[in-house]
């Protein structure tokens, strides 16, 4: 394989590609968990919170995909089981079923989870000066913010 030369330094790169895989791990652990969620949702909400979580879900399998990609792109191998994701998230797993309630309040904190990762790699790729790293970390940054957003409007 040819050397990459796109204009950042290869320590740079590795930098903004772990902060990338940490984001990765955190978005991959959310996806599994509201696809849980909309599998399993019961109560009053259910038809609102089983679509609501759908879109969620469908969003982040996009998402996975563009940040795995650009890990790639920088030249290091993105992490791709659930073990490598369960070392790098710092979005625990849920046990059981939780109640629907429930289920809302934990996506909340797991999308605010995910906005304090992205401020992580931001930060590294700004460093880099990283435009196109920058540019899919605020966006995802943008989307999570937003969903926590409403996520708490839900339970006002």
């Amino acid at each position: 394989m040819s050397k990459i030369d796109i204009g950042i330094a290869e320590a740079d790169r590795e930098a903004v590609a772990h902060g990338l895989k940490k984001l990765l791990a955190d978005s991959y652990t959310l996806y599994l968990q509201t696809h849980n969620f909309h599998w399993n949702v019961t109560g009053p909400q259910f038809r609102e919170l089983h679509l609501m979580f759908e879109e969620h879900y469908t969003e982040l399998a996009v998402a996975v995909d563009d940040i795995a990609e650009r890990i790639r792109t920088l030249g290091v191998a993105a992490p791709g089981t659930y073990k490598a994701f369960a070392e790098l998230s710092a979005i625990e797993e849920v046990e059981g079923v939780p109640e629907a309630s429930e289920m809302v309040q934990l996506l909340t904190h797991a999308h605010e989870q995910v906005v304090k990762t992205c401020r992580e790699a931001l930060k590294l790729a700004q460093q880099a000066d990283d435009e196109s790293s920058v540019a899919l970390i605020s966006d995802r940054m943008r989307v999570h913010e937003k969903t926590a957003w409403m996520l708490r409007a839900m339970v006002q």
